[in-house]
């Protein structure tokens, strides 16, 4: 069966591959983009922008449009009541992604306001998260159908 599913990338998550590559390692958002490209079973939109209120507008975009959401929050893990909600108001399955083990970091990065929100969470595996997070969201909509 296929299902439409979104991709969207929160904050600083465009200088992937320059921006502490201690942590989150050279590859590129490009490249992930890529990666999820070729294992996509059918539409996939694959969006990232550094705005809270456009992010926001994507997720309810993705209310109309995907049957799942995989949303890469970043910075707005921390911090966001006002995704929190729009995430909520999404029905299909959605999977919090992170690059780092946000568990495993500091104060300030451990622990994800939106993680109630999300039907599951997914952090620590790098940038291939993303394509365990895709074969995750694909289950979860073949089991709802």
């Amino acid at each position: 069966m296929t299902h439409k599913i979104h991709i969207l990338n929160g904050p600083n998550l465009n200088k992937l591959g320059k921006r502490e590559p201690h942590i989150y390692g050279y590859t590129t958002l490009g490249e992930v983009e890529g990666w999820c490209r070729e294992a996509a079973r059918g539409p996939l939109e694959f969006k990232q922008t550094n705005h809270e209120g456009e992010l926001i507008e994507m997720i309810q975009q993705a209310e109309d449009e995907a049957d799942g959401l995989i949303i890469n929050p970043a910075g707005y893990s921390f911090t966001s009541v006002a995704l929190f909600d729009a995430l909520k108001i999404f029905e299909g399955p959605k999977i919090e992604l992170h690059i780092s083990n946000i568990h495993a970091r500091d104060k300030l990065h451990e622990h994800s306001l939106l993680s109630a929100a999300a039907t599951a969470v997914i952090c620590g595996l790098g940038p291939r998260g993303y394509l365990t997070a895709m074969g995750a969201i694909y289950e979860m909509l073949d089991a709802r159908a």
